[in-house]
């Protein structure tokens, strides 16, 4: 089962200073950073997927590309902008549903998809899609002479359907090499099994599942169930948005080959709770954010209720011990002290004292093999910045990526 990570400009900086915090006066944002693949030995996913909404900067989110970036990529092609070295790293393109789901009709025509798929030379390619807002399953319980489903619903599965035909068909005409994947959206598992049946019908035999993210596990099985039934020996799954790595064998023997997800990514910054992953559970970054950038802090220092320079002075007195405990030059005591000091500044309402024992007694950072863990040391564990929380996610990518592989080698035993 491969594991394609969304691209949304998630890079980092290799010139950055981790105890100055400053970078290179030369550097070209992208041009010079690296990515996942660049960073570890070996690239912790077996391809990127990159939508076409991101690249043409459409809707909100700092993920979007600039006018240069966009005009870049499409010159020189996905691989070379993603310095793809690794032949085996495989590219899939879509349309990026989510940026216009509150739209009538999806901005994109079939044929200026394929088209973008084909000159930017991806290995595979989804249809344009219309994301469904909603999932109920008792609609497959049929009530005679009454129809439930909303008419938007069933007016969006078959604008799905409609460009669906005309991409595969367009995509035949012109004899694009790249390979077509039909998208299947719905509402219940009735109504997925009637995509899946209908995408097949029209030469489809690989076809992903939208509009998962919200369901629960359950429910997902339910849809993959339902389009197992009619799922044709040949036909292959891949789930857009969907990490659920305890569920790999499921997915599996339902068909399911390949998915995508940026969810270990975004539980580095994210999450409350959760931000660094290990191969047996996960533990909380140390906050220590910048008195410059938290907007709640500036808040309180502009109203007088703390001093601008002790914040200042207790920030970079957290700093200071973080790193002299991993150096052992620290004890717990005194480090858990300022870090409590400074967070009565920034957070009163909270006390993770508790929290941060944990993972400084733990020490998880010092036994990842990881490149990144590796390089930074306890800076990956602190929640302050892009740089140090963009790594912790890469971080994280690996880790999940390990996860991913024991679940599948414990699939292969069992079959």
């Amino acid at each position: 089962m491969k594991f394609f990570f969304p691209d949304s400009q998630d890079f980092v900086d290799e010139s950055f200073d981790f105890v100055s915090e400053t970078r290179s006066d030369i550097r070209v944002r992208q041009r010079d950073d690296r990515y996942p693949h660049e960073l570890f030995r070996a690239a912790p996913y077996d391809g990127i997927l990159v939508s076409k909404a991101v690249v043409d900067g459409l809707g909100g989110g700092a993920g979007k590309y600039s006018l240069a970036q966009r005009h870049r990529f499409i010159r020189v092609g996905v691989r070379e902008y993603f310095r793809l070295e690794n032949p085996n790293l495989e590219t899939m393109g879509d349309c990026g549903a989510f940026t216009y789901v509150r739209e009538e009709r999806p901005p994109y025509s079939a044929a200026e998809v394929a088209d973008f798929y084909a000159e930017c030379g991806f290995d595979c390619g989804l249809s344009v899609d219309h994301v469904i807002l909603g999932y109920r399953a008792e609609y497959d319980q049929h009530l005679e002479g009454i129809d439930l489903v909303p008419p938007d619903w069933r007016a969006r599965q078959e604008i799905t359907f409609e460009l669906a035909e005309q991409f595969l068909l367009y995509c035949r005409a012109k004899k694009y090499r790249f390979t077509p994947i039909g998208v299947a959206q719905g509402w219940s598992p009735e109504s997925y099994a009637l995509a899946v049946k209908k995408l097949q019908e029209l030469g489809y035999r690989y076809i992903a599942f939208g509009g998962f993210v919200p369901l629960k596990t359950r429910d997902i099985l339910a849809c993959l169930q339902a389009a197992s039934v009619v799922r044709k020996p040949d036909t292959q799954f891949h789930l857009l948005g969907i990490t659920r790595c305890e569920n790999v064998q499921a997915f599996g023997d339902f068909g399911v080959v390949s998915f995508d997800s940026t969810s270990a990514l975004r539980k580095a910054f994210m999450d409350d709770k959760h931000n660094y992953y290990t191969l047996h559970g996960t533990y909380s970054a140390i906050r220590v954010p910048q008195v410059d950038a938290n907007p709640e802090l500036l808040r309180r220092i502009v109203a007088g209720q703390v001093s601008q320079e002790r914040a200042r002075e207790l920030e970079q007195q957290c700093l200071t011990t973080l790193v002299k405990y991993d150096a052992g030059e620290a004890n717990i005591r005194e480090t858990l002290d300022v870090l409590r000091s400074y967070e009565l500044v920034f957070n009163g309402s909270v006390d993770r004292s508790d929290v941060y024992r944990r993972v400084l007694e733990d020490r998880p950072w010092s036994e990842c093999p990881c490149e990144v863990c590796r390089r930074l040391g306890i800076h990956v564990i602190i929640f302050r910045g892009a740089e140090r929380n963009r790594r912790r996610g890469f971080h994280n990518i690996y880790v999940f990526n390990q996860q991913l592989q024991g679940h599948l080698e414990q699939r292969l035993e069992c079959v």
